[in-house]
């Protein structure tokens, strides 16, 4: 399944907010700088679908705040 997200970096607090069956709004607090907003965002993603970490695979948008990851 793919989902369209669009990430927040240096949020306050970690949330997944869901626009509809594909699209979200992910904020995490982490910077978006070495990557480290990308794998918060993923072990968010993980947490909500209570998939393991290793099924989430980012597909496009490592540098920018509209991403889209595959979730097996």
């Amino acid at each position: 399944m793919k989902i369209f997200i669009k990430a927040k970096p240096n949020s306050k607090e970690n949330k997944v907010e869901k626009i509809n069956n594909q699209h979200f709004t992910v904020s995490v607090k982490e910077p978006p700088m070495d990557n480290k907003a990308n794998i918060a965002i993923m072990e968010l993603l993980s947490e909500y679908f209570n998939v393991p970490i290793s099924n989430i695979k980012l597909i496009s948008g490592r540098t920018t705040k509209n991403k889209v990851f595959e979730i097996e």
